[in-house]
């Protein structure tokens, strides 16, 4: 799809489910559809996390018409600029430091020219402390690691080379999962939507599919993602989501 037709797609998404959160609106779709209506619009992402995935997706494939589209639709829905920047700096450890760099690039056009247009952004805020060091801080990841995997994470490769889940508790789960200016589930957002769109990855999707479950996030609010990158144009890294979505629900997901 051309770009500028995928931008356009992706601003309509946002526009709809930013539609839902205008004060009112929930109301009248539940007074027009009864109560199902009402529960479903009640448990829907709000306009600002709806905006979480296409940011996220868009960063991944370093589709830059998309993450503008999306960074200002989120912006517009609240996001704050700590929460932006957030999400493109959680997302390096998915997709890798030059995609992160050049998304953050990408956010400071977008400020810059919201500024120039008048837009005072919320700055947000930093997060509410530092992150341990040393021993407490392989100890806070180890922790954080089994909270968000819902179990001890263990298996062959972490027999091969232990290094690396000594890597993903220290530094992932540790020095960024500490940061509290993005709650986990908006982290669960941002890396389900960024593995869904790299084909290859599926095994880690779906233990982040789980992980979204295990962090509080519902299977109405996952189906919501997957909607919002089929609207996206998005279709194969919908069908990927959908497919991980499924697998968890037959094990038994929430």
């Amino acid at each position: 799809m051309h770009p500028s037709a995928r931008t356009r797609r992706l601003a309509g998404s946002l526009l709809a489910g930013a539609l839902l959160c205008l004060p009112g609106a929930r109301l009248a779709l539940a007074q027009a559809s009864g109560p199902a209506a009402a529960a479903q619009a009640a448990a829907a992402l709000p306009a600002r996390q709806q905006a979480i995935p296409l940011i996220a997706a868009a960063m991944a494939t370093s589709n830059m018409p998309s993450l503008q589209a999306a960074l200002n639709q989120g912006l517009d829905a609240g996001l704050t600029v700590s929460e932006a920047k957030e999400i493109l700096v959680h997302l390096y450890a998915y997709v890798g430091f030059p995609r992160s760099l050049n998304a953050l690039n990408e956010l400071m056009q977008v400020l810059a020219q919201r500024r120039a247009r008048g837009i005072a952004d919320a700055p947000g805020r930093e997060p509410s402390h530092p992150a341990p060091t040393g021993d407490a801080l392989l100890a806070a990841g180890a922790a954080n690691q089994t909270r968000v995997a819902g179990a001890t994470v263990q298996g062959p490769v972490f027999d091969f080379a232990p290094v690396i889940n000594q890597f993903l508790q220290a530094h992932l789960f540790g020095d960024i999962f500490e940061r509290d200016n993005l709650s986990w589930q908006e982290r669960e957002l941002a890396t389900v939507a960024a593995l869904a769109v790299t084909p290859g990855v599926e095994a880690q999707l779906r233990s982040h599919m789980r992980a979204s479950l295990n962090v509080g996030l519902t299977v109405a609010q996952l189906r919501q993602v997957i909607q919002l990158l089929r609207g996206s144009g998005e279709a194969a890294a919908a069908a990927r989501a959908q497919a991980a979505l499924d697998e968890q629900l037959a094990q038994g997901g929430k």
